[in-house]
């Protein structure tokens, strides 16, 4: 099983079926007694759980290298001041240092929502059987323990309410980070376009047109930010697949698998390549002396008249008056001092909550649980 050799044969219903069989094979008579307790429901929902925690575990790592990244480009590029939007119009001063920042701090409460899947997914539904327990006498905090879980689904017919239940909480988690993926990458196809110009990529990490020769076209991203708006629909298409089932299993749970296992891979992947790409980001610096960002200076030169004394109303009518007429002249300085500003970016803290909601899930202990019942 471990080396993926294992194949159910033509005459066997299932894989449980299999299992059992292979071990009647090794053992003799005692391994037809492996399904007493047990239902193809707890053992197929107990499976979920483990695969939906390796899973997790995966997409943590991978956020975990795209947010260090993003924390060293942040204060690598945290003097390189860059123009800031609202309405996608030019509006104040911002830095490379703050745009990296900012999604780095934004997967640290995306990783907040994968805790709670985790939590979800770290319940013990062993034992639950076909969804009404067992008449047999069975020790369900032992298994619990022995296989790492956190916790029990202690109701049985919860547990296996809990199925489709927790493969949405999964899912609007995973969507959280994919929304987090999208936003930076529609953001990297804006700022690549030649109209802002404020990065770039090597040649060989775009694709250019078959007719216009000058063409860096950022495909990549492009399909980063389709393939995560992809997983953005996930929680909904599992709704709409689970809302008005009854108590009790239903064959519809099945198809489940179709639209979330394909998911795991594609957000696991928009990860990684996003990281190899920031590695070879290449971003434009004095993008500031362009005069047609003079007035992102226009609260600076406001905010100076209101320290000299000038009520900010009437120094924002000056300024106003003064760019009408032409006569604006900004102060291309920067004098942000307050926690999370251009000068004070406070990555520490930002890296510090990463490592608390790292710490939350404990991986260890059910890497060390699985380690000891395999051996």
């Amino acid at each position: 099983m471990k080396e993926g050799k294992f194949q159910i044969e033509d005459s066997v219903e299932d894989w449980q079926s299999q299992v059992e069989m292979m071990l009647t094979q090794r053992i003799g008579d005692a391994g037809k007694k492996i399904h007493s307790g047990r239902s193809r429901n707890d053992q197929v929902l107990v499976d979920l759980k483990l695969y939906f925690r390796t899973e997790i575990q995966n997409i943590f790592r991978n956020t975990e290298t795209l947010f260090l990244e993003l924390i060293k480009l942040s204060e690598q590029y945290k003097h390189v001041l860059m123009p800031g939007y609202t309405h996608l119009q030019i509006a104040m001063p911002s830095s490379f240092g703050l745009w990296f920042g900012a999604y780095a701090e934004s997967l640290v409460d995306d990783l907040h929502l994968l805790k709670a899947a985790w939590a979800v997914c770290n319940k013990n539904p062993l034992g639950s059987a076909a969804g009404y327990g067992s008449s047999f006498p069975l020790n369900r905090t032992m298994t619990t323990q022995l296989l790492g879980f956190d916790d029990l689904n202690y109701n049985v017919v919860y547990a296996q309410m809990g199925r489709g239940k927790t493969e949405r909480i999964l899912a609007q988690a995973m969507s959280s980070i994919a929304a987090t993926l999208a936003k930076f990458a529609m953001d990297v196809t804006l700022f690549i376009n030649q109209n802002f110009g404020f990065i770039s990529f090597p040649a060989h990490l775009t694709t250019g047109s078959s007719i216009m020769p000058h063409k860096k076209n950022p495909d990549v991203f492009e399909l980063i930010r389709s393939r995560c708006n992809k997983i953005q629909a996930l929680p909904n298409e599992i709704a709409m697949m689970t809302t008005n089932l009854p108590v009790g299993y239903h064959r519809d749970l099945q198809l489940l698998k179709e639209n979330l296992f394909p998911a795991f891979k594609s957000l696991n992947e928009c990860l990684e390549i996003a990281t190899f790409m920031l590695e070879n980001i290449e971003v434009k610096e004095n993008i500031l002396d362009d005069p047609k960002y003079d007035y992102l200076f226009s609260v600076e030169v406001v905010n100076n008249e209101v320290l000299k004394g000038v009520p900010f109303r009437e120094a924002y009518r000056k300024i106003g008056l003064d760019i009408e007429a032409g006569t604006f002249k900004p102060l291309k300085e920067v004098n942000h001092t307050h926690e999370g500003s251009i000068g004070n970016l406070c990555n520490d803290q930002i890296q510090r909550m990463f490592e608390e909601v790292k710490a939350s899930f404990n991986f260890e202990k059910v890497e060390k649980a699985l380690q000891d019942l395999l051996k």
